[in-house]
């Protein structure tokens, strides 16, 4: 799945009443199956951008067009089905929920789709993470570091397009971070799926071909 943006703009109102622009992103594309990584300073608008594209977050103006759909002219509604059919999204908090086990939280990611809940390939998936064993534990019984494998699986869960990873291997050690970045890439590979992963780590910068700097295509000040 390719992905698109022009003219893309985002700012926050502050609660003195000031402007803050966050994004101003002139062009930037990913190409079909192509596995980009973005690095940046913190608070410089990675989640941000990815939450635009993934279409959690609306934009002040442009275009975000993901296989021939601009997502910015969809009703939120329909961009909670758009994520739900075409997007894997990690979210750097995790966003697991708190009342149902790690096998529920994929189960029910599964369920938003609207597509067949696959139930072994759920459990698959939390294998390939190493967490067969707290298939049963809810998050607050989980280490944080095991919510983030959880998290990854429920991202890959509905095979998805297109994968959004906010920092998907910060808060791992070394062994399941490369055993997590194995998994990403595997199955975006396997699966022809785009991938788009923020990162704060030279190590897993340098195992990706293609290392965008946001501070490269974003002009922020711009926008003011």
């Amino acid at each position: 799945m390719s992905l698109s943006i022009r003219n893309l703009t985002k700012s926050y109102v502050e609660p003195g009443g000031r402007r803050l622009p966050i994004l101003n992103v002139d062009s930037f594309d990913i190409a079909d199956a192509e596995q980009v990584v973005l690095v940046g300073s913190s608070g410089g608008g990675k989640t941000t951008l990815l939450n635009v594209i993934a279409g959690v977050t609306t934009s002040d103006s442009g275009q975000v067009v993901i296989d021939g759909t601009d997502v910015t002219t969809l009703s939120e509604p329909a961009r909670d089905r758009f994520r739900a059919l075409k997007i894997g999204y990690v979210f750097q908090t995790f966003n697991l929920l708190p009342a149902f086990t790690a096998l529920e939280n994929v189960l029910l990611g599964m369920s938003f789709s609207g597509r067949k809940v696959d139930r072994s390939h759920a459990l698959e998936l939390l294998e390939r993470v190493g967490l067969n064993h707290r298939l049963h534990h809810r998050p607050t019984k989980l280490s944080v570091g095991e919510q983030q494998r959880v998290a990854v699986a429920r991202a890959l869960a509905n095979r998805p397009s297109l994968l959004l990873a906010d920092e998907p291997t910060a808060n791992v050690d070394t062994a399941n971070q490369d055993n997590l970045l194995k998994l990403i890439r595997e199955a975006c590979t396997e699966n022809s799926v785009s991938l788009m992963l923020v990162t704060h780590s030279q190590d897993v910068a340098s195992q990706f071909d293609r290392v965008e700097k946001l501070s490269d295509f974003n002009m922020p000040e711009a926008a003011e």
